[in-house]
């Protein structure tokens, strides 16, 4: 890994940290580990491929999705293609703000269980974790956690009248600006 990159992953790192202590408290009692699937607000569902009107390719970079914003109609179901070009570990997440924050928590704790390592996931320590905690991994259709050049699909069915964002929620990504807001339109 070149010494910039390790350099952007600290500095990333820390700046989670450091949102994580402040909003801590805000967090606490409200993680949810379904990634806002089945939570509060109507985000979508899973939907069915033979339903999908079209697919839409994803590329992850370090700290950036192309394309970098989306518009879909409503009930609309989509068939994601997702690939990581970076050199990190990289999430492809549909949820709300307030979803991907409540998220965080979660997605720290995967980093300091060795689960989430900058260019990798550690599927041993995920097993450890799911041992100890009851939960190490997340599997949910609303979501893809990918390595460096791994792909992923997912199909997803668009509510009505949602503010929904597609974002990374490995720590520090996020806030780096590898977020994208979703449209909903008539």
């Amino acid at each position: 890994m070149r010494k910039s990159h390790i350099s952007t992953l600290a500095i990333s790192m820390t700046a989670a940290a450091a949102l994580l202590v402040a909003g801590s408290a805000l967090a606490a009692g409200k993680q949810d580990h379904h990634h806002g699937h089945g939570g509060a607000a109507d985000i979508g569902k899973a939907g069915k491929a033979s339903a999908a009107t079209r697919t839409v390719t994803i590329t992850m970079h370090d700290n950036y999705y192309e394309p970098k914003g989306m518009t879909f109609k409503e009930g609309e179901t989509v068939r994601f293609v997702i690939h990581n070009k970076g050199e990190f570990v990289h999430e492809f997440t549909i949820a709300t703000a307030e979803m991907h924050k409540s998220h965080a928590p979660a997605m720290q704790m995967m980093v300091e269980h060795g689960v989430l390592e900058p260019d990798r996931i550690n599927w041993e320590a995920a097993k450890q974790m799911q041992a100890k905690m009851g939960h190490g991994m997340h599997d949910e259709p609303n979501s893809a956690l990918l390595e460096p050049g791994k792909s992923a699909e997912i199909v997803w069915t668009f509510p009505k009248h949602a503010a929904l964002e597609f974002a990374c929620n490995v720590p520090g990504h996020y806030e780096s600006g590898m977020v994208g807001k979703i449209k909903l339109s008539h």
